[in-house]
């Protein structure tokens, strides 16, 4: 068991080797907390997912620290980089273009690097669009499931709608906006036309929330356009799934472990993410869903 204590003050009081998980605007630039602000003055390294990006940021607030880019794309070179920073003593702040890093954007395979060589890590909390969005939708907040991006494909698409589907917790979704409509219209097919709130441009100058069932919020969408990047909160299911329809569909889910792990794959979804996501939907061990892909998989393997 590894034992982190936290600590406050200034980055000079203490000892180099920190790795500060930092939240940035999601749009308005006011939306940064003083703690952020001091933090990303004082670290020896900012690792940032679009350095020109956060650049705008630190010259509003005239902070000059050293940049260094970390994204999707070059993790497993810059990754290993700067935990070999972290390691002679440096302190390093990891921020992604808007919210909170590692939350349905590049940090998470950083985190478990520092974690496994006993480095400290920081989070400073801040702006999140997910939680703005929840708060403000008038949709019940006790319980909420945050899935993210869905996949691309059109299968897996479905295969992930049929696994979330039956979960009585509000949903909160991210999607882009050539893909929103799309991503209603199937929503409205897999679920029927639910209660749903969807909020654009959070934060920003032409800030909307859209409240209302999913077919008219994609009838607006169909005749105002989709401009901006959008956050979708929906109604859970409304009624308790322990009937034998539900038993049966549960069994199937079950059965399709494998099948919704590969749909996933081919969509572009990291295996870990995705044994992740297919574990937190059918509400079972990610060990359960880990070994059977990896038993299915050798299987499919021999056989062919």
């Amino acid at each position: 068991m590894q034992i982190q204590k936290s600590f406050h003050g200034s980055l000079a009081d203490h000892a180099g080797g920190v790795l500060y998980l930092v939240a940035t605007p999601i749009g308005n630039l006011e939306d940064i907390t003083m703690r952020a602000l001091r933090v990303l003055r004082e670290v020896d390294l900012i690792a940032a997912e679009d350095t020109r990006h956060t650049r705008k940021l630190l010259s509003f607030y005239e902070i000059h620290s050293k940049l260094k880019s970390y994204h999707e794309h070059n993790k497993l070179e810059s990754g290993p980089q700067i935990i070999e920073f972290l390691q002679t003593g440096g302190s390093v702040a990891l921020v992604s273009d808007a919210g909170m890093p590692a939350i349905s954007d590049p940090g998470y395979e950083l985190v478990c690097l520092a974690v496994k060589k006993g480095l400290r890590v920081v989070p400073i909390p801040g702006a999140n669009a997910a939680l703005s969005a929840l708060v403000a939708s008038a949709l019940p907040t006790a319980e909420f499931t945050f899935v993210g991006f869905l996949p691309r494909d059109k299968k897996a698409l479905r295969v992930a709608l049929q696994t979330w589907g039956g979960h009585r917790q509000t949903l909160l979704f991210y999607e882009a906006p050539h893909r929103v409509q799309q991503t209603l219209k199937a929503i409205l097919a897999e679920w029927g036309d639910r209660t749903i709130t969807v909020a654009r441009e959070l934060t920003k100058k032409h800030e909307e929330f859209w409240r209302g069932t999913i077919s008219e919020c994609l009838e607006h969408v169909q005749l105002a356009g989709a401009k901006g990047e959008f956050c979708l909160v929906i109604e859970g299911a409304k009624e308790a799934h322990h009937d034998t329809a539900t038993d049966s569909i549960h069994q199937v889910a079950v059965a399709d472990w494998y099948e919704q792990v590969e749909h996933l794959l081919a969509s572009g979804v990291e295996e870990k993410t995705a044994i992740r996501q297919v574990a937190q939907a059918s509400g079972v061990p990610k060990r359960d869903v880990y070994n059977d892909f990896v038993r299915k998989k050798a299987r499919k393997k021999t056989s062919e």
